[in-house]
């Protein structure tokens, strides 16, 4: 029974099973290798702690299904889009303004806008908190979260443009 759990031969006996499977429900070939992939890698570093060896093939199963369930929820929590789908969408950032910048002047803008916006924009930009971290601090909705940052953000920008109009370029002499 030992030499039927060792890895090699479990990738042997089961791969093309588990690649079918990880097929059926992603419908990608990549996506079904990446899945297989990690079902072996996790084999290979918890399998040990399998305590009835018969169920082996059951674990394999399990486990591909359930790093498949994860990936479409990390999916869902952080989609990835093109960019040039969701251009629209990116506010817009002036460069000349981004190279004129410092820490202290975005932290000074920053002070500046609507109070309700201030602590999502730092806890997301400064502190690099995530969404959720966010919204169990403040007590709020993820959806609240993302909209409070979002308009931060432009009020952000705004604050930026016009501290930068105000103030006259300073230019070195030699």
């Amino acid at each position: 029974m030992a030499d039927e759990l060792d890895f090699e031969s479990l990738v042997t006996r089961f791969y093309k099973a588990l690649y079918q499977f990880a097929y059926s429900l992603t419908q990608s070939e990549p996506d079904a290798c990446d899945l297989t992939q990690q079902t072996f890698y996790t084999w290979a570093t918890k399998g040990h702690q399998l305590r009835d060896r018969s169920k082996v093939k059951t674990w394999l199963f399990s486990t591909l299904h359930h790093e498949f369930l994860n990936s479409r929820r990390r999916h869902k929590n952080f989609p990835h889009f093109e960019l040039d789908v969701v251009e629209t969408e990116l506010p817009v950032v002036n460069p000349e303004l981004v190279n004129r910048l410092d820490a202290g002047q975005v932290v000074a803008a920053l002070s500046r806008i609507d109070e309700v916006y201030q602590a999502p924009v730092a806890l997301f930009y400064l502190e690099d908190s995530s969404y959720k971290e966010i919204a169990e601090v403040l007590r709020v909705p993820i959806g609240t979260v993302k909209s409070r940052i979002s308009r931060g953000l432009d009020q952000l920008y705004k604050q930026l443009e016009q501290s930068s109009k105000s103030k006259p370029r300073q230019g070195r002499s030699m």
